[in-house]
């Protein structure tokens, strides 16, 4: 009995984790397939923020973001191992909330090169989709950011 508790807590903390990022909707600001050897580095401008506080549904995370993933990429690797690194700049305090092929959340705040960007790094990047979220710190009218994916930038 004591499992099936357990079960049943555990299959409600997964269902709410994500209850306010929909990644099953289109994303706002555009997808694209990449695949292993694409031009690099690949630049989006995307709106940073929302009016949603990710730190309520997604644990760890910190700052507002949207319902809709802001991007979207459907990734390729190749033989060459080369990792998928994923940053932003903004004149903002920006965060980065992305939804990984096997349904892990991962975030950061201000992990990125320069101070008050995010950058989330996957070493050995698997085939799928990729849900990206660029979020602000603090609540407030979108501001202008780029999302950056690469194989070759370091945090």
């Amino acid at each position: 009995m004591r499992i099936s508790a357990l079960a049943a807590a555990l299959a409600a903390f997964t269902a709410s984790v994500a209850a306010a990022q929909d990644a099953s909707v289109a994303p706002s600001f555009g997808a694209v397939p990449l695949a292993s050897g694409f031009p690099d580095p690949f630049t989006q401008l995307i709106p940073a923020g929302g009016g949603i506080n990710v730190g309520q549904t997604v644990p760890g995370c910190v700052g507002y973001i949207a319902n809709a993933p802001d991007f979207r990429i459907d990734f390729t690797p190749g033989e060459q191992g080369a990792p998928l690194i994923f940053s932003v700049a903004a004149t903002i305090d920006t965060t980065l909330v992305i939804r990984a092929p096997d349904g892990s959340w991962l975030c950061d705040d201000d992990g990125g090169t320069v101070s008050f960007n995010p950058a989330i790094t996957f070493e050995k990047p698997v085939a799928g989709r990729y849900d990206v979220w660029v979020g602000a710190y603090a609540p407030g009218r979108p501001q202008a950011s780029f999302l950056t994916i690469s194989a070759h930038l370091r945090r």
